[in-house]
């Protein structure tokens, strides 16, 4: 079963075997969401934020996830947004009995999943074209997320047309990213040096587009092509 959802600035797809897993995640979403904006109306700045933020012991997990991220990146706790949405609603869906669960957050994906998932590479006008990681079966939760400076509406201070990560930790993956597509710069001969960004733990490894050059740092899902349809990709 697969659907699209959204609330405000959070726009998902949704796939799972079953329809209560589905509908698990779409609560966790609302109920982290609602949460996040309660902190963020009482700390104003922790939304802007581009620089590492310090949260109270008390606050909610999803913030406490968001800071713990991007201070581990050295940039703002909102970089993580998305993954931390997804792996939320993915830790949802399991604890509903789901084997086989994907979040898709605009590029920032979640899952757990029992069987081979294809998940398709969009990166622009780069030339790199058709291409797709095979995610092996897991029986815990993968983050695959994803950061461009020419792709979607994200804030980002580089040139990547993908930067991608790969790490068991979903908001480490998308602060990771977020922090990749920073490092680069407007020559892309430069691209190998935009990597040392990710010398941190956890990150297993990161696929690099630009212009027509792709890096590969650590270790990374088999690239496989594939038909990539533009309709599937999630956004707002």
């Amino acid at each position: 079963m697969k659907e699209y959802f959204q609330i405000k600035e959070t726009a998902v797809t949704i796939i799972a075997d079953e329809r209560s897993h589905i509908d698990a995640a779409k609560k966790a979403i609302i109920s982290h969401r609602d949460l996040l904006e309660r902190f963020i109306y009482s700390e104003p700045y922790f939304k802007i934020a581009m620089e590492p933020y310090d949260v109270p012991e008390n606050a909610p997990e999803i913030v406490k996830r968001l800071a713990e991220a991007g201070n581990i990146m050295s940039i703002g706790p909102m970089s993580a947004i998305a993954g931390t949405i997804s792996s939320l609603a993915v830790e949802s869906m399991i604890d509903e009995g789901a084997t086989y669960a994907i979040v898709d957050n605009g590029g920032d994906i979640a899952l757990v999943n029992d069987r081979e998932v294809v998940i398709g590479v969009y990166a622009g006008q780069s030339q790199f074209k058709n291409l797709a990681f095979l995610i092996p079966p897991k029986d815990k939760i993968t983050g695959v997320c994803t950061s461009s400076g020419t792709v979607g509406p994200s804030i980002s201070f580089g040139f990547a047309d993908a930067a991608i990560v790969f790490s068991d930790n979903v908001s480490l993956a998308d602060s990771a990213a977020t922090a990749l597509g920073n490092s680069t710069d407007i020559n892309s001969e430069n691209i190998e040096t935009a990597f040392e960004v990710l010398n941190v733990p956890n990150i297993e490894g990161a696929v690099l587009i630009q212009d027509d050059k792709m890096g590969i740092y650590g270790q990374v899902p088999e690239i496989v092509k594939a038909d990539i349809k533009y309709d599937c990709i999630t956004k707002a």
